[in-house]
């Protein structure tokens, strides 16, 4: 039997009720201060000099989504979504268990008991086993922390065991490579091997919910939250590096959660209990909030750089543009002491466009709006990278493909009817470029953005004068108090109007492409609220 070390934990439901036998010792459910100490101890992270926990992740500085796996059984074989997910046999998964087992025997491992999900009455009790301590802190800051009593009766429904020093073997597990995440629907167990990015963690839990919540007509959404003071809550869209951290994180309003949440009958929910925000250039002045967290005791850095003194280079890239901190959601000063709020307001689609054709913000339609939400359009850029001459479209449908196990057309298809039901009004806001592709142009200003959303939020920009965009059709307000009216023409801020009405065809062409694939499963509405390729006006 292995030895159990420190925590609170349910002596009927220890790690042994899945096979987990012969370990070394066991430590459950240790605090932040307690896995500082492990983690240094064992030389898997550092102090910075103001006290944040640093750690870095070797090959794997991001996940690894064509390294993710499926288990294709009969309960899974007609709800997944498989043109996104690759398969491996019920056989393939336990020969994988078996050899994670036998890896593990005699090594010491963490636990926590946590759950993901705001909700009561939509909680998902997670065990989370860790070969790194740093990792058992980090799950610990992301999920929501239940209390002594809880944990006394903890019986979980859904365990992850995250061995990074385990290397999968393609010809005997159905693999791609050594790395391995590997999802079981039926008995809720997830396999992490090969990787060190903690955020494979994060969004295994993500997934799941993914898969369980659309049953019980409750929308899983990859968006950051926030609620005003009147109760007017606001849900934002979008992939990595478009702004839903940052954007999210307003003095102003209430967080909710910056990352993923539920849509139910009561309302929203937070998924989570902890935030995990880029940290790349990130600044006291643009982003104060998300900033004061990386000077805290239990956040954790992860691959961000520290200079001579200890202290964080934020705008050293040089082992990564994903730098991140994860920290409990109670390190932001206005956060939600619930994780819940009622039904949304306002519902805001962010996209970073680095081809500089779309409108810092645009109403949209609720068929525009399922239009835009399958699609979920961003760009990436390179930003370091050199030799880099054009911006690359990312289509990433529902704004999280990977962590999406149905079809895109069940998260449609509920959230228009969430949206029709509560009368939730729609924007589509860019965070991207303005009077120019990324190379030419200039980021939209942070300012803007902001002046825009608070109009958006507070009601008073569904009174403004909007124009109807040539190109997809969306409206967009003509004139906005306190903000340069120039970039609220994305046209009139290019140089060269031609070459953005070349540009502008490009990016709908693009859309358009893309969208085929979901055509025979949204009604005529929704087709019809596509963009046009057409000759710009004079």
């Amino acid at each position: 039997m292995p030895t159990k070390v420190a925590g609170v934990f349910n002596p009927d439901q220890g790690i042994e009720t899945i096979g987990l036998e012969d370990l070394g010792e066991v430590r459950y459910n240790l605090g932040a201060a307690e896995l500082c100490e492990e983690a240094i101890r064992l030389g898997e992270a550092n102090l910075t000099a103001e006290g944040a926990l640093v750690a870095y992740t070797g090959q794997h500085t991001g996940r690894s989504p064509k390294d993710k796996f499926v288990v294709r059984d009969a309960n899974t074989e007609g709800k997944i979504w498989w043109d996104n997910n690759k398969a491996i046999s019920p056989e393939q998964f336990d020969t994988l268990f078996d050899d994670f087992k036998t890896f593990l025997k005699g090594k010491n491992v963490y636990v926590q008991d946590l759950e993901g999900g705001a909700d009561p009455a939509n909680v998902l009790p997670v065990r989370v086993i860790t070969e790194y301590a740093w990792h058992s802190l980090f799950i610990r800051n992301l999920l929501i922390r239940p209390d002594r009593a809880r944990l006394a009766t903890f019986v979980p429904k859904m365990t992850i065991i995250d061995v990074p020093s385990f290397r999968a073997d393609p010809a005997r597990h159905g693999t791609r490579t050594e790395t391995v995440i590997a999802v079981d629907l039926t008995r809720m167990i997830v396999l992490i091997g090969g990787s060190a990015y903690a955020g494979e963690m994060k969004k295994s839990v993500f997934t799941v919910l993914n898969y369980l919540l659309p049953e019980r007509s409750v929308m899983p959404m990859h968006c950051s939250a926030n609620v005003g003071p009147q109760g007017d809550a606001a849900v934002f869209f979008g992939l990595s590096g478009t702004g839903k951290t940052t954007l999210s994180a307003d003095p102003s309003r209430t967080l909710i959660g910056d990352d993923e949440h539920g849509w139910g009958e009561d309302g929203i929910f937070n998924f989570e209990g902890g935030c995990y925000a880029k940290t790349i250039r990130l600044s006291a002045e643009a982003e104060p909030e998300i900033f004061a967290t990386t000077r805290r005791f239990g956040t954790v850095l992860e691959n961000v750089v520290l200079d001579e003194r200890r202290l964080p280079d934020f705008d050293d890239g040089s082992l990564t543009e994903n730098t991140r901190c994860a920290y409990p959601l109670h390190f932001i000063p206005n956060a939600s002491d619930t994780g819940r709020a009622g039904h949304p307001r306002n519902i805001i689609m962010l996209t970073a466009d680095a081809f500089g054709v779309m409108p810092p913000i645009a109403r949209l339609t609720p068929a525009q709006a399922m239009y835009h939400f399958l699609s979920g359009y961003t760009a990436k850029v390179a930003g370091t990278e050199r030799g880099v001459t054009e911006p690359e479209a990312t289509f990433s449908t529902c704004f999280g493909a990977p962590f999406m196990p149905r079809h895109p057309s069940e998260y449609g298809n509920l959230l228009r009817e969430l949206i029709a039901e509560h009368e939730v009004d729609c924007w589509l806001v860019n965070t991207g470029w303005t009077g120019g592709a990324y190379g030419v142009g200039r980021r939209m200003p942070i300012r803007a953005t902001r002046a825009l959303l608070s109009a958006a939020l507070d009601g008073s920009l569904k009174n403004a004068l909007f124009r109807t965009d040539a190109h997809f059709g969306f409206e967009v307000p003509v004139e906005v108090p306190g903000v340069d009216g120039s970039i609220l023409d994305p046209r009139s801020t290019w140089a060269d109007m031609a070459a953005y009405d070349r540009q502008a065809r490009k990016l709908v062409s693009m859309f358009i492409d893309n969208f085929g694939k979901f055509e025979s499963h949204v009604d005529h509405a929704v087709r019809g609220a596509a963009p046009r390729v057409q000759e710009a006006a004079e």
